[in-house]
Protein backbone atom coordinates (compact mmCIF):
# COMPACT_ATOMS: atom_id res chain seq x y z
CA UNK A 1 0.00 0.00 0.00
CA UNK A 2 1.55 3.17 -0.87
CA UNK A 3 0.38 5.74 1.65
CA UNK A 4 2.25 3.00 4.30
CA UNK A 5 5.30 3.55 2.26
CA UNK A 6 5.10 7.16 1.97
CA UNK A 7 4.91 7.08 6.40
CA UNK A 8 7.62 5.01 6.90
CA UNK A 9 9.32 6.93 4.60
CA UNK A 10 8.71 9.88 6.73
CA UNK A 11 9.61 8.08 9.81
CA UNK A 12 12.59 7.60 8.90
CA UNK A 13 13.49 11.28 8.92
CA UNK A 14 12.58 11.21 12.45
CA UNK A 15 16.15 10.56 14.29
CA UNK A 16 15.19 8.43 16.98
CA UNK A 17 12.15 6.78 16.06
CA UNK A 18 12.04 3.62 13.94
CA UNK A 19 9.29 1.36 12.78
CA UNK A 20 8.02 -1.57 15.72
CA UNK A 21 8.54 -4.96 13.88
CA UNK A 22 8.89 -8.73 14.61
CA UNK A 23 12.30 -10.14 14.66
CA UNK A 24 11.62 -12.88 11.81
CA UNK A 25 14.33 -15.99 11.89
CA UNK A 26 13.80 -16.08 8.19
CA UNK A 27 13.89 -13.74 5.01
CA UNK A 28 10.64 -12.87 3.82
CA UNK A 29 10.44 -10.81 0.15
CA UNK A 30 8.45 -7.68 1.54
CA UNK A 31 9.31 -4.40 3.50
CA UNK A 32 8.58 -5.70 7.32
CA UNK A 33 8.59 -2.20 8.42
CA UNK A 34 4.83 -1.80 6.80
CA UNK A 35 3.61 -4.25 10.23
CA UNK A 36 4.33 -1.51 12.16
CA UNK A 37 1.44 0.73 10.24
CA UNK A 38 -2.15 0.24 10.43
CA UNK A 39 -4.69 2.29 7.94
CA UNK A 40 -8.07 2.56 8.58
CA UNK A 41 -10.65 4.98 7.37
CA UNK A 42 -10.88 6.76 10.96
CA UNK A 43 -7.50 6.54 12.48
CA UNK A 44 -3.64 5.67 11.46
CA UNK A 45 -1.53 3.94 13.92
CA UNK A 46 2.12 3.89 13.91
CA UNK A 47 4.06 1.29 16.23
CA UNK A 48 7.43 2.47 17.01
CA UNK A 49 10.53 2.15 19.03
CA UNK A 50 12.10 4.59 21.02
CA UNK A 51 16.25 4.32 19.95
CA UNK A 52 16.53 8.07 21.94
CA UNK A 53 15.17 10.80 24.69
CA UNK A 54 13.58 12.57 25.02
CA UNK A 55 10.19 10.69 23.97
CA UNK A 56 7.59 13.78 24.03
CA UNK A 57 9.93 15.80 21.96
CA UNK A 58 10.33 12.51 19.27
CA UNK A 59 6.51 12.21 19.47
CA UNK A 60 5.74 15.68 18.28
CA UNK A 61 8.73 15.40 15.89
CA UNK A 62 6.95 12.10 14.19
CA UNK A 63 3.31 13.37 14.74
CA UNK A 64 4.09 16.59 12.64
CA UNK A 65 6.17 14.72 10.22
CA UNK A 66 3.79 11.84 9.49
CA UNK A 67 0.87 14.24 9.53
CA UNK A 68 2.31 15.82 6.23
CA UNK A 69 1.93 12.33 4.51
CA UNK A 70 -1.84 12.35 5.52
CA UNK A 71 -2.63 16.17 3.76
CA UNK A 72 -4.50 15.46 0.79
CA UNK A 73 -5.38 12.05 1.31
CA UNK A 74 -8.41 10.09 2.09
CA UNK A 75 -7.17 9.82 5.70
CA UNK A 76 -5.84 13.92 6.04
CA UNK A 77 -9.01 13.80 9.13
CA UNK A 78 -7.89 10.51 10.13
CA UNK A 79 -6.78 10.33 14.10
CA UNK A 80 -2.77 9.67 13.82
CA UNK A 81 -2.26 7.38 16.89
CA UNK A 82 1.50 7.15 17.36
CA UNK A 83 2.49 3.96 19.46
CA UNK A 84 5.75 3.39 21.49
CA UNK A 85 5.76 -0.10 21.81
CA UNK A 86 9.64 -0.04 23.29
CA UNK A 87 12.48 1.96 23.93
CA UNK A 88 15.95 0.70 23.27
CA UNK A 89 18.37 -0.30 25.85
CA UNK A 90 21.03 2.30 24.59
CA UNK A 91 18.75 5.15 24.78
CA UNK A 92 17.93 4.88 28.76
CA UNK A 93 22.01 4.47 28.93
CA UNK A 94 22.41 7.63 27.32
CA UNK A 95 19.84 9.44 29.70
Amino acid sequence: MLIVEELLKALRKVDGLRPSTPVLSVRVPWDVDGLAVDVADDVVCVRVVATRLPLPALLTEAGAVLRTVLVGTQWESARLRLVVTDVDRDALNAS
